[in-house]
């Protein structure tokens, strides 16, 4: 680690652990905790750390088939299970994670600048960083790396040649703080807001300004809104108010920045306001008010910085809206691209790597990779680590552009290719240039990467469905943390993944270590083996003239009948090999597809006619698992599948998976979990009741853009059959969305209404086949600005109450012609 250098012996010592190797030498340069990961061989460190869905002692031993020799453990394991192996036993593996970055952090003396806060932490830190990169060497966390693991692990390369730390700490529950505000340490504290973000774990705002704040109680100045009034509560509860320098701002009262007014100015919005007696101004290319905000706290902290507002305001003009998550893509010629094209820094680009790993559809892997900015390592050092993170994802081809990277072009050892700048490579660029490989564009802003991703970019028209990886990565988790350990769960990415795409959804469902997939009919488990999913896949309405197809493509089908039994033992035994695994289902009183309890006996003596067959699970649907008042109902089905798998296990050798409960029957009918669950529209953020779906994030978010807007007069008709006439002087926006695209025709006429800048427009005329119009007179909105039809803000549970329907049909009657676009925070 640069200055500081670390061996085993003495991170032992660190974390007073028992260390078996002795005083061997091994340096320690990398920590690592998840085993899905590529990992750096020498210097690597693993931490087996112990969570609600995974306990890192179980990957041990393939971390030590990769090559990993070093290891932090909670539980007693012999050095015969990890041969040559260097292995420290702690109490609390977490825990000494975080001490050993606490020690870390103590060895260097920089000033750092801590941010907390429900929303804009990562904006904030991004743009300080954009307001300062050109005055100091910044250490900053990737991403949103805020928890108590992404801490420590953006503390860990902190190095002398470093001059300012920036780091942005978040917290679910009560406690955590105090653990991040000992690794951070900061010098000069930032507390953006309080709002609703992780409320479940705290009994009030105030409650959890207050655990917030405790991040700042070793500050010599802290930054806040003075207008917040659970922030200022919390301060004061804190006693900061006292030994504190506090740097606020208020539109309201007297502060270090008083705001005295705003003005829309051109495309941005300029602001003034009263420091040390003086008025100052600047401008923001923004005038959205959580932008205003974000913008306010650095322009506080850049004058408590003692930067002059002349230089503050030069930098403002500049600021580039962060992009917050990873964008994949349709690309020309059958590519993928992952749009990170706003920055570019070693810790940024392993993570798009990371996201490279789980969302890649195709074979070939192309990196186009910009120069790296203020690194603060030598330029040969850093591409040296440049070429080892491409190594170990297994780039195939990199297009560096640049004159560092073009320069240092024999550091890779890849298919290299570089150009001086974007312009260069663009006029490079023809129609053979990508042919179906996933393409990764990574570039520092001022490279103008967008340009290569407008060019390589599938075009499509403006309406776009955006799936949040990050949030069905979170709702995974909230429904695995409510299993018991050997409970498996399986996840259905049935109906394009609930017209979320299957191939995406499957492919993060299989990163994170998901034990089934369920599709419905054959050809959509033949498009996930086509794109590379192994995961055990359950077709649930094979049709018999398929199951050649479905063996063949090594997927388990749904038998729910001794026909369908019969049919599928002859298409087997005409394979000729085994055994092949089906599902058995039976009909417990949902009275759809499935084997009657008295059809069992017929089914198990069909079975024992042919060991080449295997029974993989028995399953049965729940009819109204999400509905109390049908809860009696739910418990006679619960008992008839437990009565039928008893007389199944008494006429079959092989054991079995049993399942029965869906999204619903997870939360309410724990004790009928048996050893595996079916997850559906709980993924996507709809839980079983109000309570539930609060805990869980939305998934998925459908827009558009104003096309055009016009001015109607009295007595206008709008639309096919002139079913709307204005009554008065109206204005109304076109939208490029329409029935063809899955927006339903009952919405027309003020059925429905869209989210544009914060309001609700009602549709007025009907639903065309392209496009629709919507009712704009009290809001103020242009060509160009965004429509949303559903997601934050208009929940797609408020649109189907709307079309009095369900979410699921809501999501499953998006049209494959709207682009589908995948985020990753």
């Amino acid at each position: 680690m640069g200055s500081v250098q670390y061996d085993i012996a003495n991170v032992a010592k660190i974390l007073k652990g028992d260390l078996n190797s002795g005083t061997a030498s091994f340096p320690i340069t990398h920590l690592l905790f998840d085993s899905r990961k590529p990992v750096p061989v020498h210097g690597a460190l693993f931490f087996a750390l112990e969570g609600d869905q995974q306990n890192g002692h179980a990957y041990l031993k393939s971390m030590h088939e990769k090559g990993v020799r070093a290891f932090v453990v909670s539980q007693n394991i012999s050095s015969k299970e990890l041969p040559d192996a260097h292995i420290i036993k702690v109490p609390n593996t977490l825990k000494a994670l975080q001490d050993l970055a606490a020690y870390h952090r103590q060895q260097f003396k920089l000033p750092v600048i801590a941010i907390t806060g429900s929303n804009g932490k990562t904006t904030v830190k991004e743009w300080l960083f954009q307001l300062l990169k050109d005055e100091a060497q910044m250490i900053r966390n990737p991403k949103s790396y805020n928890s108590q693991i992404g801490v420590p692990l953006s503390i860990w390369p902190m190095d002398a040649v470093h001059e300012l730390g920036i780091f942005e700490a978040g917290i679910s529950m009560p406690g955590e703080m105090d653990r991040l505000e000992r690794i951070i340490k900061p010098d000069i504290g930032i507390f953006t807001n309080i709002g609703f973000a992780h409320s479940e774990s705290f009994s009030s705002d105030q409650h959890k300004a207050y655990e917030k704040v405790k991040l700042f109680q070793g500050v010599k100045a802290l930054v806040y809104c003075r207008d917040h009034i659970e922030v200022q509560k919390a301060i004061e509860n804190a006693g900061l108010d006292t030994r504190t320098e506090l740097v606020h701002w208020s539109r309201k009262q007297d502060a270090f920045l008083r705001i005295k007014g705003q003005l829309h100015e051109g495309d941005g919005i300029r602001i003034s306001a009263i420091h040390q007696g003086k008025e100052i101004s600047i401008w923001l290319p923004f005038a959205d008010k959580a932008s205003i905000e974000n913008a306010l706290h650095c322009w506080a902290t850049l004058l408590h910085l003692g930067h002059s507002n002349e230089m503050i305001a030069s930098k403002m003009r500049e600021l580039s809206r962060v992009a917050m998550r990873l964008e994949t893509l349709d690309g020309t010629a059958g590519c993928t691209l992952i749009n990170d094209a706003y920055n570019s820094d070693l810790g940024s680009l392993e993570i798009a790597l990371d996201h490279l790993d789980h969302i890649e559809h195709h074979g070939k892997r192309t990196v186009i990779l910009s120069d790296l900015l203020q690194s603060g390592i030598d330029s040969d050092r850093l591409y040296e680590q440049v070429a080892g993170l491409l190594d170990q994802r297994k780039v195939d081809r990199l297009i560096g552009i640049g004159p560092e990277i073009s320069v240092l072009k024999e550091i890779f050892s890849l298919d290299t290719k570089t150009f001086p700048d974007t312009e260069s490579f663009l006029a490079s660029v023809s129609a053979g240039t990508f042919d179906h490989e996933t393409i990764l564009i990574k570039g520092a802003r001022k490279f103008g990467f967008e340009r290569i991703t407008a060019r390589l970019q599938q075009q499509a028209h403006e309406t776009v469905l955006e799936i949040d990886l990050s949030a069905l990565q979170h709702n995974f988790n909230f429904y695995r943390s409510k299993l018991e350990p050997k409970v498996r769960i399986m996840v259905m990415v049935k109906a394009f993944g609930y017209g979320s795409g299957g191939v995406e959804i499957a492919k993060l469902l299989e990163y994170n270590n998901v034990d089934y997939l369920g599709v419905a009919y054959v050809d959509e488990g033949v498009q996930l083996r086509n794109d590379g999913i192994r995961t055990p896949i359950m077709v649930m309405n094979p049709e018999m003239a398929s199951y050649e197809t479905l063996l063949r493509f090594d997927l388990e089908p749904e038998i729910y009948s001794t026909r369908t039994l019969e049919h599928f033992i002859h298409a087997s035994e005409a394979i000729g090999k085994g055994p092949f695994k089906l599902h058995l289902k039976i009909d417990t009183g949902m009275h759809r597809l499935g084997l009657k309890e008295e059809d069992i006996p017929e089914a198990l003596a069909l079975l024992r006619s042919a060991p080449h067959v295997s029974v993989a699970s028995v399953f049965s649907h729940l009819a109204a698992s999400e509905d109390p008042q049908h809860d009696a109902f739910t418990q006679e089905q619960i008992d008839l599948f437990s009565k039928c798998c008893d007389q199944i296990k008494n006429g079959v050798d092989v054991p079995f998976i049993q399942h029965i409960v869906n999204s619903s029957g997870i939360s309410r009918f724990p004790q009928a979990h048996f050893n595996m669950v079916r997850l559906g529209i709980g993924l996507y953020g709809i839980g079983s009741n109000d309570e539930e779906t609060a805990q869980l994030q939305p998934t998925s978010s459908l827009s558009t853009k104003i096309s055009q807007i016009k001015v109607v007069s009295p007595g206008t008709s709008i639309g096919y059959g002139r079913a709307f006439q204005s009554d008065t002087e109206k204005r109304i926006a076109i939208l490029p969305i329409g029935y063809a695209d899955g927006l339903s025709r009952i919405l027309g006429n003020g059925g429905g209404k869209v989210l544009i800048n914060g309001e609700r427009a009602p549709f007025v005329g009907n639903i065309c086949m392209d496009m629709c119009m919507v009712d704009v007179n009290e809001i103020e909105c242009n060509e160009g600005d965004q429509a949303l039809i559903f997601g934050n803000g208009l929940s797609i549970s408020e649109l189907a109450k709307d079309l009095g329907t369900i979410p699921y049909e809501v999501l499953t009657s998006i049209s494959r012609r709207v682009k589908r676009v995948y985020v990753q925070e």
